[in-house]
C-alpha cells in the first residue's frame, strides 16, 4: 500500500513558518497577561504573606 505524499510548495513552508511564529507570540502574550492581571489583582499583598 503505497501512500502519495504532496510535497508543500516553499511559499507554503514559508507560509506555514510565519504561522507558527504569529501563534507562539500570541501564546506568549497571552500567558504574559494573564500572569500579569493575576499580579495586579493579588495586590503588593501577594509578597507580604507569612511563609
Amino acid at each position: 500500500m503505497e501512500q502519495d505524499y504532496i510535497k508543500p510548495t516553499e511559499a507554503q513552508l514559508k507560509a506555514r513558518r510565519k504561522r507558527s511564529v504569529a501563534i507562539a507570540l500570541a501564546l506568549a502574550a497571552f500567558v504574559v497577561i494573564v500572569y500579569v492581571g493575576s499580579l495586579v489583582k493579588l495586590g503588593p499583598s501577594l509578597f507580604d504573606r507569612a511563609m
